[in-house]
Parts: C-alpha cells; structure tokens; sequence
C-alpha cells in the first residue's frame, strides 16, 4: 500500500518529523519556489508551512490530492482558508504553541519600559554614560492592569505575582471566582485605566475591540503609565497612542504588532519612550517547536480519518454525518448566546432534543463552547481548547438529550446562568431539504428566522408604532432590514424583535433605536462563520 506523502515545504524541527513517524513519505521543497512548490503539491496528501509558503487557490487548485494544510504556528494569513475551505481540504494550525512566550515578552515590555534598558543599551553602545538618565521604577507595589484575562492574560498574571504587583483586570466575560484564584480584582475598564501604572491588552480583534484603547481611554490614564501591546495591531488606537506620547499624556509604550506589518512610515517607532519588536510574540525555539509537534500530530490523526481538534475550517474525522450539518447551527447559536450575556457567564447546558439523540453528539459540546468563545477570547480557537477555556473561567458545562420535540424534528438549545443570577437561552433547528439554519427561541420567545451575518435582538414594552419607529430610524441611517420577527408575551405586555440586516449598524444609531422604542435590552450580533 503507498504511504501517504506529506509535503514539508518549509524548515521544520527534528521533533516534528519524528511526531509524523514512519507511516508517510517525506517530500522536501521550498515553499517559496513557486515553480518546485506547484510541481510537488501535485501528489501531496498533506502540506506542512510556516509563515513564508503561500498556500493560496493556485497551490489548491493544483493539489488534487491535498487533505490537510498544517500551518506550524497560529497565524493563517498565508492560507486561503475560504478556498481550502470549499475543496474539502482541511486546515490546521497550532493555536496554544505560543502562548508561554506571548506571556514572557509582555513582562520584557513592561521591564524594559520600567528600566529603560533598550535606550541605556543604545546610549552605552554609543559611548555614553547616562546613568541619571535613565532612572527608572520598581515594579514593587505597581498596579499591573490586564485587558483580557483569558489564557495569555492569566499567565501574565501568574508571572507578575514574583513582583509584588497590584494585579487589576477587565474582562466582562471572567467570574469573580477564576479572577480571585488568579489574585486578580475584576474591576472596570475605566476604573482599570485610572488605576494602572502599567496596562497589557490581552483581546481578540474583532469590529468591537478594534480601536478600544483611542484617545478618550489614554487620557484617563495616570502620566507616568505606560501601555503594552504585543496581542493585536489596532486594539490600540496607533494615533491616539502617537498624540498622547507626545503630549506625554502617558509616559511609554511597548510595541510588539502593528496594524500594518511591517510598519511603514510609523511615526510612533521613533518615538524615545516607544519600546518596539518586530512581532517576537511565538519567535522561540521551544514555541516554534511546540507548533511543528503539535501540527504533526494533527497531520497523522487526519491522514488517519480522526477526529482533529485543532481544525480551523472544519471539523475532521469520523463525525456522524447526521450529527454533522448541526456543527456550524451549534457555533452560530453560541455567538447569539454569548452576545446576549450581560454578565459573566457561570453554566451553560447544551440540550439536544428529537433524533439527533440517538447519535454520538459530543462534538456539539465542542460546537457550541467555540461558539460562545468566538468574541471573547484573545487566543486562537478551536475544538480543543474552547473546553479549556471554559474550565479556566470556571464555567459549568453539560451536554443533554432527549428524543421529544414538539414543534421541529430536532431542537439544539443553549441554556445559561449568569452571575448575577438570569439565565438566558437561544435555540436553532435545520428546516427542509437544503437544511436552512434558524433561529426559533431566544430568552422563551418564538421565534423563525434564518441566521445573518448581522442581526439586532431587543425587548421592549409591547405598544402600537414599534416597528414603524425602529424602521424609520435604520431606514433614515440607510441600514436595509432583510428579515424581520416578532414574538409578544402577551402575560407581561412585553415583545421581542429580531431583525436581519444588510450592513452594521453604528453604535449610535442602536443608542438611538433604544432610547426612542424604550428597549430593555438591545444587542446587535455579528455571526463569524
């Protein structure tokens, strides 16, 4: 029987050759020869890259054979997931490789900011001896405030304890309890900006963090903080950031991502009281390392017809293929479900109602708990550590079944308490032969509506003139309604909206819309698929 060949098109750790074993045959190329890369990939079943291999509809196109593309690290840039994607071809990536050395750059930003060691190194590697100049501050008895306490956030913590730091963190999504058995006090954004002498961002990027720390939140902080940023370019706001240095609003910043990479005509770069790295983050040996290993494995267990964890398009392996279609619905209700959240969530039970219970649906425990991380969580995702997450942040998590259900043939149903004691709940189901996903409860309302990419969920006072009164303000701000419902409580005069449209709605054309309905609460959810 032949072997199935792996193609390593980029230099790769003993290690991760070893984890393939001997049951594939071995191919070497240059990924970046695009003529030897084009002529190998013909008969490859596998593909292993790092960061200089583009692995784009060309490459695809000409891989007939091609079942998984491993990326030995965590950013997927060079791949055309959406064009894998459609192929069938899965992909996969090594998501907590790097998250130990994130942590260990963010605590050298902060050291060398507080001790100035790359401007005495420079000024000393020029013959000066400065030492009054750089005078700097004791970490001791500093406030260290942390954005995003999730897995990099946390071990930044557990890291800046040995100093005798005062440990303050915003994340609207951690309970009290995990942040206590961090040594960590949950407090506001705003109180966090007051008080920190020392900030690290910890956040995915998404349309809502984007730009959270910008000239309003810089102004707040203290004159001698300093601000770090080694998660994502453009959390924090690069003028803003620029302006504030200058105007020494803040006192420095260290700088490891950028929203252009490389920066280009960066003004902040020069800066003297700018500490800046060329994206170090997962740049060691032991992370590059752990990413091949761990890609490696992923390799074999799909060549193998296993389930992947680690898949980032779709899920691999012997899944049941009834249970299967139900995987993106389960992702795309723990999205709506999160967004509904007001406050930390402390359980969440996944209920399966109709046949889907007499198959093996595991997998939807997974389905739904990256669902609910998607816009949360700083770190990348996947099947295998979304559970992880959960454990982290000390979120009670159940799986349960039963073959009754009224209204549909199956019923998919997350169910939640929160810490300040609500619950809330959001329920799908696949409608007909094209297997349509919907919508059909949330918070006890019925509802049926097929999933968007951007929806508006809210309640209010149920009184004539709503719906002409919502209309006319996203008509008025141009924003299209593609799909509307409507649900009542006819017990508590109160009703429930949800409406599909076309393009997002600025926050303060949804500040509009609730204050002139009276909404209780107004959300609007955008659906990464």
């Amino acid at each position: 029987m032949t072997k199935p060949v792996v193609l390593i098109a980029e230099e790769l750790s003993p290690a991760t050759i070893d984890s393939l074993g001997s049951d594939f045959h071995i191919v070497n190329v240059d990924g970046t020869d695009r003529a030897a890369l084009l002529s190998e990939v013909a008969s490859a079943d596998a593909i292993l890259v790092r960061s200089a291999t583009q692995v784009d509809a060309e490459v695809l196109a000409a891989a007939p054979n091609l079942k998984v593309i491993a990326r030995a690290g965590v950013g997927l840039d060079n791949v055309d997931i959406k064009t894998a994607t459609a192929g069938g071809v899965m992909v996969v990536n090594a998501p907590t490789s790097n998250i130990i050395s994130a942590a260990e750059l963010t605590v050298g930003h902060i050291l060398s900011l507080a001790r100035h060691i790359p401007q005495a190194h420079e000024a000393l590697s020029r013959g000066d001896w400065k030492r009054s100049a750089y005078t700097g501050t004791e970490l001791y008895e500093k406030t260290i405030g942390i954005i995003g306490l999730g897995r990099i956030g946390a071990l930044v913590a557990e890291r800046l304890k040995g100093f005798g730091v005062h440990l303050v963190a915003y994340d609207p999504y951690v309970t009290s309890a995990r942040a206590q058995h961090l040594g960590v006090q949950l407090v506001t954004l705003d109180e966090l900006l007051q008080q920190a002498d020392f900030l690290t961002i910890h956040m995915p990027k998404t349309p809502e963090t984007t730009g959270m720390i910008g000239a309003e939140q810089l102004a707040q902080m203290k004159s001698t903080a300093y601000v770090v940023n080694v998660a994502r370019g453009g959390l924090i706001d690069e003028d803003a950031l620029y302006y504030a240095l200058q105007q020494k609003t803040i006192a420095g910043a260290g700088l490891d991502v950028y929203v252009q990479e490389p920066p280009r005509d960066l003004p902040l770069i020069g800066l003297p009281n700018v500490v800046v790295t060329p994206h170090l983050g997962a740049s060691t040996d032991e992370a590059q390392e752990k990413a091949g290993v761990s890609v490696a494995k992923s390799v074999r267990l799909a060549l193998e017809g296993e389930l992947v964890p680690d898949a980032v398009n779709v899920a691999g392996g012997v899944i049941d293929p009834y249970v299967r279609p139900g995987l993106p619905l389960t992702e795309k209700l723990g999205q709506v479900f999160s967004a509904l959240a007001h406050s930390p969530l402390t359980s969440v039970d996944i209920e399966v109602h109709g046949e889907l219970s007499h198959h093996d649906i595991k997998v939807l425990r997974l389905a739904a708990l990256k669902g609910i991380f998607t816009n949360v969580v700083s770190e990348p995702l996947s099947y295998v550590n979304a559970p992880l997450i959960a454990e982290q942040r000390g979120i009670e998590v159940r799986l349960l079944s039963d073959e009754v259900s009224d209204a549909y043939r199956n019923v998919i149903t997350l169910r939640g308490a929160l810490s300040d004691g609500s619950q809330i709940s959001v329920s799908g189901t696949l409608s007909g032969p094209k297997q349509i996903e919907k919508l059909v409860e949330i918070n006890g309302y019925d509802v049926e509506l097929p999933f968007a990419e951007h929806m508006i969920v809210f309640t209010y006072r149920d009184r004539p003139g709503i719906v002409a009164a919502y209309g006319r303000l996203l008509g008025d701000a141009g924003i299209n309604i593609a799909g509307l419902q409507i649900a009542r409580d006819s017990e508590a005069g109160r009703a429930l909206s949800v409406l599909s449209i076309d393009s997002p709605a600025p926050d303060e054309l949804l500040t509009q819309v609730r204050d002139e309905i009276l909404a209780d609460t107004l959300r609007q959810i955008d659906i990464i698929s």
